[in-house]
This record gives structure tokens, C-alpha cells and sequence, in this order.
């Protein structure tokens, strides 16, 4: 009993009281996320809340313990000196410190969910690496949103002001060897509890927790985004690699069912030229052309002109997105490769050879370029444009008049597609792609159009009816160069942004943009509206299809224009889960088990039938979500996307 003297009582109930707080603040920026979310997150009841809550502990346990391992040690290591004033206050900073960075992660998502419709990552890096921005972005975002801040010092202050209420009292150890002992006693005993929470469990047999083990506990899967905090996703995925072979079926059936190689035979004498617009931030949902049928109550489209467009075209109002970010939108839209859990344009397998839309028309002899407005390699686009073979690349440094620089990301969209348009063609045929920029956040307009738009009910509206207008004034410049006639344009989104109306905030519809294929000459046909299922890793078998490649294709998407109809199998991530269209379901996967299956029509994701229907068609349906994984991995980490 003398041994118990020495143990250190106040410094261990101060330590677990700190502890405490951090579990009771991440639980109060639970529910601020969630009520600055709520029209996208539904939680029905207050019970639903707390279960959820609830569960999230596990994951607050894993942020909170990654974050304090250091103030944990350095409180119960033996020091003698612990209980001194400078040394309280030594950990009183290391705390606030490391916490309140900590705790911030949580805040910025109060914000960028709306847009990115997952929790912060460590793909943060990659997008900010290409930006030189990054400061003035997060200055106008706390601008526009001045709650976050108050809320953030606030709450801090708050935190700090607790803190302070329990104080450790500077007592000296009377017999440094039971002092000593009952420490270690007590560190060992931490330790434990500490790996534990780290990993989420202490069976040996379990994996730590990830970002997927959260949506085991949700009736839908996008409350899996309220069971888990930014902290955690951001430091679970910090030096991940989700990039690992597995084996689920043999090649054969892979060949056979997910058909990695498509052959098209269509003839053509005379190759029309090509031309994608990737609109950044381009949701179906601000399109009328894409929205007759959805009977939306008061309904409001914001691009008259793409509308119009639209009424001339070949269109597809069932379109997905393959990716949440603008880097993932280039590669799925130009080589068909779509971003998972990890995106591949960010992962060490991206700098390999790959067959593309790019490396086709190459072989045609087509000439091949990209337009992006932006300081150039912004948004990685430069170095994967050279990864993909594009013979040309123009960005704000070829425009050269920064005059027309939007002071945030890039060149105004009218002034660069009007650059755009008298700049190809000057060698037929052309493949060129531009990539917009002015719908995105900060959501400005040029001051000399103030009022010529009509504001909308999101910030997104007015500055894509100005994308609208600058494509409708590239269009006028377009029909007067001499390659217009014989040109095939595309249109389509690189991934979602703001949602006003209900129907777009359904999980699946989250990835629903549009997509148009446009041409003046007749011969193409390509005119109509098509309700089939197509995603953006579709443009390029289409195209490729269009100008008469006649060799193998290795794309998962298919040509939307040909008479051999390949099945469709769409695919996409939530950044914690995969999820595949196929047939008449749809399949949710988490790179080892279908953790979820539902109706095609079901674009809400809320009522699970993994355990209630048992036909072929879904038995076949998860064998083959499950190769069509097996070959991505296969063909991205051995390099055999040529």
C-alpha cells in the first residue's frame, strides 16, 4: 500500500478531465457540421442523432489520441517536475496547439462539404501542391462565411476558459521509488488504452477502423460523413496507398463480363475534328435541358444557352461523374479512368502510358492540345495533360493578358474561349480540350456584367449562367472558322458542386452532370434525347467510336452511339466507398465485401437489400462490381492501361 502514495492522483484526473473536453468539443462540431448540412444529410429523429453521435466516438477516440499522444506522454511521464508551473504551462500550449489545429480541420468542413460531399482528406495536398492561391482561397472562404471563425474562437475560448477550471497543484513526491513505480504502472496501462482507441479495438484479429467502418452503423451512407470528424479522415489517410492487387475471379470472367476492351467498326472518310468542354462545377441539376422530366416544383434552370444547345444535340439526362474533383474529371472524361477511394491521377501509378481519347486521335494524326485558363500546371493539369500525349498545351501564360485574370483562379471564361476559338484549327483534324474555371468558388462574375445575371438561389447560379453566356459567345466566334462544320463538340461536367433542390441532394445524384454531343454536320447524327445510363469514362469510347478507330479500346466505358451495346457499369467513390451501377442495382463495396445493394432507382441510398434479395441478377451484379475492381488494380499498379 505504501506504493499507492506515489501515485498521482490529481495529475491523472486533471489529464483525464483534458481528455474529456476534447471528446466534448468534437461532439459540439458534430453537430455544428451536421446543422450547417442538414439539407444534405437527413437525420430523421433525435434518437437517429444520438445513435449516430454515439457511434461517432469511436472515430473522435482515434482523432483525439493521435492528436494528444505527445501531451499524454509528457503528463504521466515520471519528471518529478510535472506539477510545476512552467511545465503546466509548457502543456497547457502543446494542447491548444495541437488541438486547435486539430479541431479547425472540422470547421473548414462546415464549409467544403457542400462542395466536395466528403470529409477532408489528405488529397488536400495534392490539390493544393499545383495552386499558388491557397492563402487568398482560405481568406475569402473565412470572408464569406464569418460564422465559421466566430464559431471556431468561441468555442475555443470556451475550451481554454474549462481548461483552466481544474488546475494542478505543485506537489513534490515525498519517496521517488513508489513515485517512479506507480508511473510506469500507470504509462504502461495508458499505452494500452491509447492503441486501443488509435485502432479502434484491442482484438489483435481487427484492422484499426477506417473511414468505411463508419457507414456500418448508418441506415444511409451519407450519415457516415456525421459518424466521422476531419481529423480522423484526414490523418487515416495520410500516407495510405488503397492501390493493392486482390483476386476475386479468374480472367476469364473478366473478360467476359467487365470487357476491359471494346472494338468498334464504324467507317469514316473524312474525321471530324473534336472539341470537350469540361465545365467546371457543371451539376445536371442547373441545366433545363436535363430536367424536363424530374418534375422539380419551381424549377429554375440556369443556362439558357446550353439549353438551346441542347435541343440540337444528342443528350443523356442519366449521367454520372466518376470522380469528386476537377483533376478526377480530366481523367475519366479523356481516358475513362475513374477515381476511387484514392484518386489515381494522385497516386504513384498516374505517370505510366495510357490509352486516352489524346493518345487515339495522336495515332489518326490529329493534331491534340488543352486550354486551361489557369497560372499553368494548376490543378496538376499540365503534367497528366503530358502523361496523356497532348501535343499542345495553352494556359494563362500563352494567353498572356492578365488583364483578364479573375485575381482568385484563372482568365475570365469569356475572354479565354473567345482566345480559344481563333486559336485551334489552324491544322486539321484537331482534338482540343478547354477547361473552364469561373463557376468556381469564390463564385464571381466580372464587374462589368453586375446585374445582367439573375442571382439564383445558391451562390453557384449567377456565375454558371455567366460560363453559359461565355460558351454562348464562343459559339457565335466558333461558326465563323472554317473547321466548324465538320467539328463534333462535347459537354459535360467535371463533378458537382452546390445543390438548392432536394432531388439533387439523393446520394447517387451528387455525381449527376450533364451530357451533350453537339455537331453542325448531319452525318453524325447526333441529335435526341437518350435515357440510357452513361457516365463520364463514356466520352471517350464514344468519340474514339465517332472518328473511325477501328483498333481495341481499353476503357470500363462503352460507345454511346454504336450499335454493339455493351453493358453499362457506372462507377464512383464517396472517398470511403466504391460504388458500380450495374443493370437494375446498384452496388456499394469497400475493397473487400458488397456492403450494400439497391434499387437502380434508389438514388438515395435508403433502403439496403444486401440481405433481402437474393436473385441471379444481383449475385452476378457483386461478382461483377468485384472483377471490374480486380482489373482496375490489376491493369493501374502493373501498368497496363495501354
Amino acid at each position: 500500500m505504501k506504493f499507492l502514495k506515489g501515485l498521482r492522483k490529481q495529475e491523472v484526473l486533471a489529464l483525464v478531465y483534458r481528455i474529456f473536453l476534447a471528446y466534448f468539443f468534437y461532439q459540439i462540431a458534430r453537430l455544428l457540421f451536421w446543422y450547417f448540412n442538414k439539407d444534405l444529410i437527413k437525420v430523421d429523429s433525435v434518437s437517429e442523432y444520438i445513435k449516430l453521435a454515439f457511434h461517432g466516438t469511436a472515430f473522435d477516440t482515434t482523432a483525439i489520441l493521435y492528436v494528444n499522444a505527445l501531451f499524454i506522454l509528457l503528463s504521466l511521464l515520471p519528471l518529478v517536475i510535472n506539477t510545476k508551473k512552467v511545465f503546466q504551462k509548457i502543456l497547457f500550449w502543446l494542447y491548444f496547439i495541437t488541438n486547435g489545429i486539430a479541431y479547425a480541420m472540422n470547421f473548414g468542413d462546415f464549409i467544403y462539404y457542400k462542395f466536395s460531399q466528403a470529409r477532408l482528406t489528405s488529397a488536400v495536398f495534392q490539390v493544393a501542391e499545383h495552386e499558388s492561391n491557397v492563402s487568398q482561397t482560405l481568406m475569402i472562404s473565412v470572408g464569406e462565411h464569418p460564422f465559421v471563425l466566430i464559431w471556431f474562437v468561441v468555442l475555443m475560448g470556451l475550451w481554454v476558459f474549462l481548461y483552466k477550471r481544474i488546475k494542478v497543484e505543485d506537489v513534490k513526491p515525498v519517496k521517488l521509488l513508489p513515485y517512479f513505480i506507480t508511473s510506469i504502472i500507470t504509462l504502461c496501462i495508458t499505452a494500452v488504452l491509447v492503441v486501443g482507441g488509435i485502432r479502434g479495438d484491442f482484438k489483435h484479429s481487427t484492422r484499426p477502423i477506417n473511414m468505411v467502418d463508419a457507414t456500418r452503423f448508418v441506415t444511409n451512407p451519407l450519415q457516415g460523413n456525421m459518424v466521422l470528424n476531419s481529423t480522423f479522415s484526414f490523418f487515416r489517410t495520410l500516407n495510405t496507398n488503397n492501390f493493392k492487387e486482390v483476386h476475386f475471379v479468374d480472367q476469364k470472367y473478366i473478360e467476359e463480363n467487365v470487357q476491359p476492351y471494346k472494338v468498334y467498326d464504324r467507317k469514316v472518310e473524312n474525321r471530324p475534328n473534336i472539341v470537350i468542354f469540361i465545365v467546371e462545377s457543371f451539376g445536371r441539376e442547373y441545366s433545363g435541358a436535363f430536367n424536363k422530366d424530374k418534375n422539380i416544383k419551381d424549377y429554375v434552370s440556369y443556362t439558357p444557352f446550353i439549353d438551346s444547345l441542347a435541343g440540337q444535340s444528342l443528350i443523356f439526362p442519366n449521367t454520372f461523374a466518376n470522380g469528386r474533383q476537377s483533376i478526377h474529371g480530366m481523367s475519366s472524361v479523356l481516358a475513362g479512368i475513374p477515381s476511387l477511394t484514392d484518386a489515381f491521377t494522385g497516386s504513384p501509378y498516374s505517370n505510366q502510358k495510357i490509352q486516352s481519347i489524346v493518345s487515339v486521335c495522336n495515332d489518326l494524326g490529329y493534331d491534340t492540345s488543352f486550354y486551361h485558363g489557369a497560372p499553368n500546371g494548376s490543378m496538376g493539369f499540365l503534367g497528366f495533360g503530358n502523361i496523356l500525349g497532348f501535343k499542345h498545351y495553352f494556359g494563362k501564360t500563352e494567353y498572356n493578358h492578365d488583364e483578364d485574370f479573375d485575381g482568385m483562379w484563372a482568365i475570365w471564361d469569356e475572354p479565354f474561349l473567345q482566345y480559344f476559338a481563333k486559336n485551334v484549327g489552324k491544322k486539321q483534324p484537331f482534338m482540343t480540350t478547354v477547361f473552364t474555371a469561373s463557376s468556381h468558388h469564390p463564385f464571381k462574375i466580372p464587374e462589368k456584367y453586375n446585374g445582367k445575371f439573375k442571382k439564383g438561389k445558391i451562390e453557384i447560379h449567377e456565375p454558371m449562367q455567366y460560363t453559359d453566356y461565355a460558351i454562348k459567345q464562343y459559339f457565335e466566334t466558333a461558326k465563323k472558322q472554317p473547321w466548324y462544320n465538320n467539328t463534333i463538340f462535347v459537354f459535360t461536367g467535371d463533378h458537382t458542386n452546390q445543390v438548392y433542390y432536394p432531388e439533387y441532394e439523393r446520394a447517387m445524384n451528387r455525381y449527376a452532370v450533364p451530357l451533350i454531343f453537339y455537331s453542325p454536320n448531319p452525318e453524325y447524327q447526333l441529335k435526341g434525347v437518350s435515357q440510357e445510363i452513361a457516365q463520364q469514362a463514356d466520352i471517350y469510347p464514344t468519340l474514339a467510336d465517332l472518328i473511325g478507330y477501328n483498333k481495341p479500346i481499353r476503357s470500363w466505358g462503352r460507345s454511346l452511339v454504336s450499335n454493339k451495346k455493351y453493358p453499362f457499369i457506372v462507377v464512383n467513390s464517396d472517398g470511403s466507398t466504391d460504388q458500380f451501377m450495374i443493370g437494375n442495382y446498384i452496388y456499394r463495396f469497400d475493397g473487400k465485401e458488397i456492403i450494400g445493394v439497391y434499387a437502380q432507382s434508389d438514388l438515395s441510398l435508403e433502403k439496403n437489400l444486401l440481405n433481402e434479395v437474393k436473385n441471379p441478377e444481383v449475385e452476378a451484379g457483386k461478382k461483377t462490381a468485384k472483377a471490374w475492381y480486380q482489373d482496375y488494380m490489376d491493369r493501374v499498379i502493373n501498368r497496363k492501361l495501354n
